[in-house]
């Protein structure tokens, strides 16, 4: 079958088979969803990385650039290597998640446009524009990292990001030789609801939409 036929036939086919999902589902990802602090010491599986990497790059990045790499810091020694590049609070969180996560952005993503993005030649855009390079994959990166904080959630795991961190460092201890930089940095695991502060407060509407 020709694949844009058959991608126009799977997009109908889901929409038939479901056109959204419950409330219950919107409050786990977003309404009733927290920013964890404190962690039980449940483990986060294999399995369950990979199921989470697979939401996440099915995700949409502008002409499927995918800048994002990922760096699952799950063992002592992994976490002994980035809580020095950390602030001491988040240190502490750090060490108590199952697997803190660096979200990185490769500024030489361009090179693989060919490749997951056949349809035309995209990197001519990048590859003597480091300016372009760098706001297109730190863009991308970002919503890398809320298509992940989002999929734990539906996944039925807990997330705390951090940005209380030393760019720098964790680029020299983590990516040292490389065209990749950090993003933010994300915990993931099992929170301890007995870590959590109140609900804070958000914009209505109308202080800060506009539909025009």
């Amino acid at each position: 079958m020709d694949p844009v036929q058959e991608a126009i036939e799977s997009v109908e086919a889901l929409r038939k088979r479901i056109s959204s999902i419950s409330e219950d589902g919107l409050d786990l990802m977003f309404r009733e969803a927290r920013t964890h602090n404190a962690w039980t010491d449940k483990p986060v599986t294999d399995e369950q990385l990979q199921k989470l990497y697979q939401l996440v790059i099915n995700s949409p990045t502008s002409g499927n650039c995918l800048p994002s790499r990922f760096i699952f810091c799950r063992t002592p020694e992994a976490k002994a290597r980035l809580t020095p590049c950390v602030a001491p609070g988040n240190a502490t969180k750090i060490e108590a998640a199952p697997v803190c996560v660096i979200i990185g952005y490769d500024v030489s993503f361009w090179e693989h446009l060919h490749r997951l993005f056949p349809h035309k030649d995209m990197a001519a855009n990048f590859k003597d524009n480091p300016a372009a390079a760098e706001t297109g994959s730190f863009r991308n990166s970002t919503l890398q990292g809320a298509y992940l904080m989002i999929a734990a959630r539906a996944m039925g795991l807990d997330i705390g990001a951090m940005s209380g961190f030393n760019n720098q460092a964790v680029d020299e201890e983590f990516f040292a030789g490389t065209n990749v930089k950090s993003n933010f940095l994300c915990n993931i695991g099992y929170g301890d609801t007995s870590g959590l502060f109140q609900k804070l407060p958000r914009f209505e509407f109308d202080e800060i939409c506009d539909v025009i």
